[in-house]
């Protein structure tokens, strides 16, 4: 078959197209860290690098301190979360060798960018750092920042007392916290080949992990790490004791089937059983399972975090306390006894397990009653119940803060979510992807432009706070330090607002009753 010189032209320039090589993909990126080589990925312009070990396996050496990793020489892969520690519930992948963090930067520049790290929640018992709602491609994208999120030894794992029954022991009851400690060593050693500044650490936190970062404030050992902090509806006023401590773990011992003389048995039995062990009903409190967290143990811990006042050693470091507005909706909003409450059986449902302090239902009802008559029994127990168990120790550590002269930045989160059954309310949690930008994140209980609106002054907020060691940004409203008299609050809603003493009534009506930490 012949061709036309114009066919064969555009045969030619066909082939010519065919046979041109493709332009190379980006390289993988790769950074050199104290241990080893790592190998991360690329997604829309932000760097990740998942799993990076930053602590040995804890299997062969349990209740023990951490140790650091064997050094490698090839690099590996970080492209995948690691291991959670042990735990009740649907976590993923779960194992004793848990230490391992994960990093988001926007560069491996000299960028010397703040860094954000955050520690997760789940009452010192449950969680990772791998929710997707702590993905930290947004927030570092967002704000030219580096992400650290990571994973500890929980509950029993990091937590169970057991130095007043075997000496070879001692800093078992906060193992976890030593866990933490070394992964801001890892920080600090580290972060600035990821573009980050070892100089502008910020710790953030939701719930166990706000208490965690609470606990770090008042640790002699973990002073220099980090130099701003966040608590988001998770505070520590005070930690176990070690009496109390001990008799958790003599009745988890029991549990487990292992003589108080004979403790290092633990090392042998599989992690399962010491899990099942731990559903024991906790002596101290009378109900639910045991607690395990921190503990005073005058070797890692030497005094109650925010107890008897704000801890001095962290008298320097800015601060940031939140909570929301409907906290306990979280736990007690589907649940089935909660339904069709009338004002005669509201007062057994207020029960100590529920209020978590020693006070008369009656009197917490008709004191309600009288603040919010148009509230229906549903409301007051939700109220109630926020007031007294989950903001009252918000109110403390911001009590002390301004009684210490370091005040804190205090926000009250009332932009609502929604329930899987259907609820709304600014309940537990729901700040999570507000602060992180992640709003359209799998998990994420907030949804419309107000969340948007919403999670763009909070995450900038929180950008500032580690930029600068201030909050404040041009969208917000001038944001005062929580002051004594003025308590001032900024409420973070579609219109954000500070305001003076947000429900002051609530907190003088529980400031006569006796505040305990239920871990104390």
């Amino acid at each position: 078959m012949t061709l036309t010189r114009r066919e064969t032209l555009g045969a030619l320039a066909a082939t010519a197209v065919s046979v041109t090589p493709a332009r190379a993909a980006a390289p993988s990126p790769r950074v050199r860290t104290i241990h080893g080589p790592v190998i991360g990925s690329r997604d829309h312009g932000v760097l990740s690098f998942k799993g990076v070990r930053y602590g040995a396996d804890t299997r062969p050496v349990r209740f023990q301190p951490p140790r650091p990793p064997a050094p490698w020489t090839r690099p590996v892969e970080a492209l995948d979360y690691g291991h959670a520690s042990p735990q009740s519930g649907g976590e993923a992948k779960q194992s004793e060798d848990c230490l391992f963090l994960n990093v988001w930067t926007p560069g491996l520049d000299a960028g010397r960018r703040p860094v954000m790290v955050y520690i997760h929640g789940g009452a010192y018992s449950t969680g990772s750092g791998s929710s997707p709602l702590y993905d930290g491609s947004r927030l570092a994208a967002r704000g030219d920042v580096v992400v650290v999120t990571l994973n500890h030894r929980l509950n029993l794992f990091g937590y169970a007392y057991l130095a007043r029954l075997d000496a070879g022991f001692p800093h078992s009851g906060n193992a976890g916290q030593l866990d933490l400690i070394q992964a801001l060593q890892w920080v600090r050693s580290n972060i600035a080949a990821f573009g980050g500044d070892p100089g502008r650490v910020m710790l953030f936190g939701q719930s166990g992990g706000g208490a965690k970062i609470a606990t770090l404030m008042a640790t002699p050992s973990a002073a220099g790490l980090f130099h701003r902090a966040a608590t988001m509806s998770g505070q520590q006023v005070t930690a176990s004791g070690p009496l109390n401590a001990t008799r958790r773990t003599r009745a988890w011992l029991e549990a487990a089937g292992v003589a108080p003389d004979r403790v290092r048995h633990l090392l042998d039995l599989p992690a399962e059983a010491l899990l099942e062990a731990a559903r024991a009903t906790d002596p101290v409190l009378g109900y639910g399972s045991l607690y395990f967290g921190p503990v005073v143990d005058h070797q890692t811990l030497f005094r109650h975090p925010f107890y008897p006042d704000a801890p001095p050693r962290s008298a320097g470091l800015p601060m940031i306390i939140g909570n929301t507005r409907e906290e306990t909706l979280a736990f007690l909003g589907g649940d089935p006894a909660n339904a069709g409450l009338t004002w005669e059986t509201l007062p057994a449902r207020m029960s100590p397990d529920v209020m978590r302090i020693d006070v008369a239902p009656e009197i917490v009802i008709a004191e309600y009653r009288r603040l919010y008559p148009d509230w229906s029994p549903d409301q007051v127990l939700i109220g109630a119940s926020t007031a007294g168990r989950s903001w009252r120790a918000a109110v403390i550590e911001a009590e002390a803060r301004a009684v210490q002269g370091a005040p804190a930045w205090v926000y009250q989160m009332d932009f609502p979510g929604t329930l899987e059954s259907g609820r709304s309310g600014a309940f537990h949690t729901v700040d999570i992807p507000l602060a992180f930008d992640n709003v359209d994140a799998v998990g994420s209980r907030v949804a419309g432009p107000g969340a948007h609106t919403v999670a763009a002054r909070l995450s900038d907020a929180f950008i500032a706070f580690a930029r600068s060691g201030d909050p404040n940004h041009a969208g917000l409203p001038a944001w005062t330090p929580y002051g004594l008299p003025g308590r001032e609050t900024m409420v973070f809603d579609v219109e954000t607002r500070l305001e003076t003493d947000p429900r002051g009534d609530e907190r003088r009506f529980f400031a006569n009753v006796p505040y305990i930490q239920p871990g104390t």
